[in-house]
């Protein structure tokens, strides 16, 4: 039997960078659905009820952190992985204990594509973040 594909929501307001997400995602079995800014994440949210949420920390209309907390609050007890990326930040990616900036995940921009996938499968796999 065969696994129902995990899904995932990119929200970004940069096309490049949403297409190689998206695409790294597709390649790696995800289905993905994407949004060009906080309000339509949202939305999205709500439409397709993704695993995981990687959203950009500086858009128009609604900024990463607004909508992350606003997905973590729709989302209640059984919130999806939620991940802020930013360019604002070199570090390495990184887990907080609780949610900063509405996401527990944060990564920079500069990490390769692939690694974020990874990311996002780990935590997925690990059953931490898994819906009910």
């Amino acid at each position: 039997m065969d696994l129902p594909l995990r899904k995932v929501l990119i929200i970004d307001d940069d096309p490049f960078f949403l297409k190689v997400l998206t695409d790294n995602f597709s390649e790696n079995g995800f289905t993905v659905f994407n949004a060009n800014d906080g309000v339509e994440g949202v939305k999205a949210y709500l439409e397709e009820l993704p695993d995981a949420v990687i959203s950009d920390l500086v858009m128009p209309r609604m900024g990463g952190v607004s909508t992350c907390m606003e997905i973590g609050r729709l989302a209640g007890d059984t919130p999806p992985v939620i991940v802020l990326l930013t360019s604002m930040f070199q570090e390495t990616p990184h887990e907080h204990d609780v949610p900063e900036m509405g996401a527990r995940i944060h990564i920079p921009k500069s990490t390769p594509p692939l690694d974020i996938v990874i990311i996002v499968e780990q935590l997925l796999d690990r059953g931490k973040y898994q819906k009910s």
